[in-house]
């Protein structure tokens, strides 16, 4: 702190009575658990409904190579027995509606990460900021300073409504229909803590979009999706309101939200959504948490019926003046210039300046003004540059910035006259990259850093390809430059693969008794029209040779395309065949004499391994046999693209449902050569001797992926093969389900012939 006061002294009388009570429930629940006098379950949502989260320690390296700290934590569990602090330090989620946050609040972030934490707090494709490496002993007083700021921890995470993200243009966007703030504010607080929102089987994601066009604020893939839009009476009257889709998401499976209503007027915005998160707790799956997100219980229901229900549970809610008492004063949340809006200097200006203008800079809508987006690799800020940030946000527009949910900053009501000193001051604090909004800015999950579902290292990855693109930022043609590359380190889409232009997910191959750490290429995302499209897994590359893989599909792109084709029309005439022989000499396994540097991943010089997972080693005939059926289910998955890419989506889901049946037979081979190979049989014996067995589970999804064979197996039963005219949307759905069912069956095989050669070496 800058004053001479304690933190404490500095709080006083500062914190709202029921918030401080809060925190207080959760310091003594924190007691509770060290004196074993609270269920270890539900300790775990109390910790992460306050934004509490357990993290992973098998990399103590930043992958800039400089060692944070020394981290020998046995264990991952937060608590264990008599413990005064955590056996391992976790990680902390704060929740930042709409992205906006004051300096005040910056510097307050600011002391908490360098008092608490690691110093760096990390910006979220959720528009939060996490910080890692905190003792659980030290939340309490984390929150109570974050909330003597308005900022709070509460349901950033857990089984509730997570930070309702806003596009950070609104107000100043020449796009959108009005400004969204306002209404994101309100249905944030609405929301946080209400009892309608408390029973969820898994997590509840909300969005605002102030336009249908652009990617701000990703409406399509969120549980409930709002796109300012108005309504046009007979007399000429004008009446705000939203466009209201549900169910979207992406996760292992994304599903393109639904929309529910093309039009919910402003003032029964609140009613409506109460509605469908009563709905939500009511119906949605709660013992099977891969099916528990609202896309699942959408799909099941139908749009229709789930319609219908709403608007029973509607027309039964007591009258709440809450669901109209904001609409008094929408300009709560306006922002107003603080300096006069001029002209940019002429004449030379700083080295770096001319290439940060031309991709970190646009005008907004009032004359004179600019948007000013701070590059933040990997999403970083150290305690020291977001000091820095709010110095130079208060000098331009009196303290305000909104983060963006591909991990940057933005800066809105900056006059065109400040722009050089505001680069200065960026450039001054290490803030200054160029490349915003391009193919050099490439968004990460935290990945094998600090998650435990991470499986390869996407920060690593993400941050050579950065280092990479960026040293040819001067030569990439026009054509790639505005192409989003996006990373996620498992299957969950945290990094927003699928909606990339070239997308990439974490999975791992063997060769021999070693692990190479892999990524899965997605291609056919789309970014702009709020996530109008999700992209499909193409094939598996080891992690080190990935930047080769953007290499060639930027190149073909440049070389090949038509006009001003686009990346995602470029990709479908081309085809996933040509892809593939692009590529295919690049998946390719050397021996580990051959090529060692495969067999680590990036940021982290040790031998590759999955967690806690020990190394195995070849079994023999049987590994080969089960190996080769698992590779002719991953050779009917690419023929199932083929066919969707060919607009025959009853072959693609029927050759997907096909390729699940061979994978699930591959495996069931390797205990009983003789096993009949119609589907019947192969499923039949699949879920006897492999998931009611729990051989298939694994420490990540559980058994989660085997839902996805059985569900399809039912189908095709009732149905028969081919299914009758399903739609584009569902046979893509069915691929993914297919690959990653495949994916968990090369673990399931993995995992066996590790337990094969731990049994056969002690014998």
């Amino acid at each position: 702190m800058t004053d001479s006061i304690t933190w404490k002294e500095h709080l006083d009388g500062r914190l709202p009575e029921p918030l401080e009570r809060e925190i207080d429930v959760f310091e003594t629940e924190i007691e509770l658990k060290r004196r074993g006098q609270i269920d270890d379950k539900l300790f775990a949502e109390t910790r992460l409904r306050r934004g509490v989260y357990g993290q992973r320690y098998d990399n103590g390296q930043r992958h800039d190579g400089v060692e944070t700290r020394t981290l020998a934590y046995p264990s991952g569990e937060l608590l264990k027995g008599p413990s005064t602090v955590w056996d391992a330090p976790g990680m902390v989620r704060i929740k930042i509606p709409y992205g906006g946050l004051t300096a005040e609040q910056m510097e307050a972030i600011a002391d908490c990460s360098e008092e608490y934490a690691d110093s760096i707090s990390h910006v979220t494709t959720r528009q939060d900021f996490q910080y890692h490496f905190v003792h659980i002993d030290d939340t309490p007083d984390m929150m109570r300073r974050l909330a003597a700021v308005g900022v709070t921890t509460h349901e950033a995470c857990g089984n509730v409504v997570r930070n309702v993200t806003g596009c950070p243009l609104s107000g100043v966007c020449g796009d959108e229909a009005f400004d969204v703030t306002p209404y994101a504010r309100a249905l944030t607080y609405f929301l946080l803590g209400h009892k309608d929102a408390q029973d969820f089987g898994r997590k509840f994601k909300i969005s605002f979009s102030g336009c249908a066009d652009n990617p701000c604020a990703l409406a399509s893939m969120h549980d409930v999706g709002l796109v300012a839009t108005h309504w046009f009476d007979d007399a000429g009257g004008r009446r705000r309101g939203f466009r209201y889709y549900v169910g979207g998401g992406l996760g292992a499976v994304p599903h393109q939200a639904k929309l529910l209503y093309p039009f919910v007027g402003e003032e029964e915005l609140l009613a409506l959504t109460q509605a469908v998160c009563r709905v939500f707790a009511r119906l949605g799956e709660k013992r099977n948490r891969s099916r528990a997100r609202l896309k699942f219980l959408v799909a099941k229901l139908g749009v229709d019926e789930f319609r219908r229900l709403v608007e029973e549970e509607r027309a039964g809610l007591p009258v709440d003046d809450a669901w109209t008492a904001y609409l008094g004063d929408l300009t709560l949340t306006d922002e107003a210039p603080t300096r006069p809006a001029g002209e940019l200097p002429q004449g030379p200006q700083a080295d770096g300046f001319d290439d940060w203008l031309a991709t970190n800079v646009q005008p907004q809508r009032q004359q004179g003004y600019a948007i000013a987006t701070v590059h933040l690799p990997l999403g970083d800020l150290s305690a020291r540059q977001l000091r820095l940030l709010a110095d130079a946000a208060r000098r331009v527009n009196g303290g305000r910035v909104r983060l963006t949910v591909e991990q940057n900053a933005v800066l809105r009501w900056v006059s065109y006259a400040d722009l050089p000193a505001l680069y200065a001051d960026l450039a001054a604090a290490g803030l200054g990259a160029a490349g915003a909004g391009t193919l050099v800015d490439v968004t990460s999950c935290p990945g094998t850093d600090t998650c435990k579902l991470g499986i390869s290292s996407s920060r690593g990855l993400a941050g050579e390809l950065r280092r990479r693109l960026a040293a040819r930022n001067a030569t990439l043609d026009r054509a790639v430059s505005g192409l989003r590359i996006k990373v996620s380190g498992c299957f969950n889409s945290c990094g927003q693969h699928h909606v990339a232009d070239i997308g990439f997910y974490g999975v791992s191959r063997k060769k021999g008794n070693r692990r190479v750490p892999h990524f899965q290429l997605v291609l056919g995302g789309q970014w702009s029209e709020n996530a109008g499209a999700y992209g499909l897994a193409v094939v598996a590359v080891p992690a080190k040779r990935v930047p080769e893989v953007v290499e060639r599909i930027t190149g073909a792109y440049v070389r090949k395309r038509v006009g001003d084709e686009s990346f995602q029309a470029f990709v479908r005439r081309f085809g996933k065949a040509q892809v593939m022989a692009l590529l295919e000499d690049l998946t390719a396994l050397p021996d580990y004499a051959a090529e060692p540097a495969l067999f680590s991943d990036w940021g982290d010089p040790r031998e590759y391994t999955i967690g806690d997972m020990g190394v195995g080693e070849c079994a023999g005939e049987v590994v080969s046999v089960t190996d080769f059926g698992l590779q002719a289910a991953e050779r009917q998955v690419f023929e199932a693209q083929l066919a969707l890419d060919e607009e025959r989506p009853a072959a693609a889901a029927t050759t997907a449902y096909r390729a699940m049946v061979t994978a699930a037979e591959a495996l069931g081979r390797a205990q009983d050569l003789d096993l009949a190979g119609d589907a019947g049989s192969v499923v039949a014996h699949f879920r006897e001797h492999l998931y009611d067995t729990r051989l298939f589970f694994d420490p990540y999804a559980g058994g989660k992926f085997a839902h996805y064979l059985f569900a399809a197996h039912e189908l095709f039963s009732a149905a028969g093969e081919p299914l009758d005219d399903p739609s584009p949307e569902d046979a893509h759905r069915r691929l993914e389900e297919a690959q990653l069912f495949i994916e968990a069956a090369h673990a399931c095989n993995q995992r066996r012939n590790e337990t094969a050669t731990t049994t056969k070496a002690s014998a």
